[in-house]
């Protein structure tokens, strides 16, 4: 029976070395996989894309055409789409000359989005031949204000207001200054 116990005992002190040696071992395997989850790393890449920058150019200049002043004052509105409407005194003849939105080409970067940024000034007109002024304010744009460069260009027409004094002596009125408009992209 002794025997029988010794084996037993043994037994028990193998299985023990056997489980003892298999939890070092998952101990230190664990160890390792813990120091090396500290230190993990991960890269990734950098790009960057360069656009066209935007640009805008004046193509054409704006003009009221001939307006017909009276003893009234008025106001010519001139759209951006080149239709002009006159109100108090002012009238516009059948020929009513070279009706002109201004115009802008706007060019960058193909299928963008832009800002469209109009003078919230008021710009005078001189007569050419004396010192009689008139105003120009309000103004309109087409699109207004955002566009979107399809193909890289876009058109933009602009309108305003003219008000016309009384009695306005006739001559070629001119402006002194430009007007500005500005666009950024979106």
């Amino acid at each position: 029976m002794i025997y029988k116990s010794n084996m037993v005992f043994q037994k028990i002190v193998y299985w023990n070395y056997f489980v003892i040696y298999g939890i070092l071992l998952f101990v230190l395997n664990n160890q390792s996989l813990l120091a090396q989850r500290k230190s993990i790393t991960a890269s990734a890449s950098i790009s960057a894309t360069i656009v066209v920058p935007i640009g805008i150019t004046k193509t054409v200049d704006m003009n009221f055409g001939s307006i017909i002043s009276s003893a009234t004052p008025g106001t010519v509105k001139l759209e951006p789409t080149g239709a002009v409407s006159a109100t108090g005194g002012i009238t516009i003849p059948a020929e009513k000359g070279s009706v002109t939105p201004a115009s802008f080409q706007v060019t960058g970067e193909g299928n963008y989005t832009y800002s469209i940024t109009l003078s919230s000034e008021s710009y005078s007109l001189t007569r050419v031949t004396g010192p009689e002024t008139m105003i120009v304010n309000n103004f309109t744009s087409f699109p207004s204000g955002n566009g979107k460069l399809t193909s890289g260009s876009q058109t933009i027409l602009v309108g305003a207001t003219l008000s016309v004094g009384a009695s306005q002596p006739p001559s070629e009125y001119k402006s002194e200054s430009e007007f500005q408009i500005t666009v950024n992209y979106n």
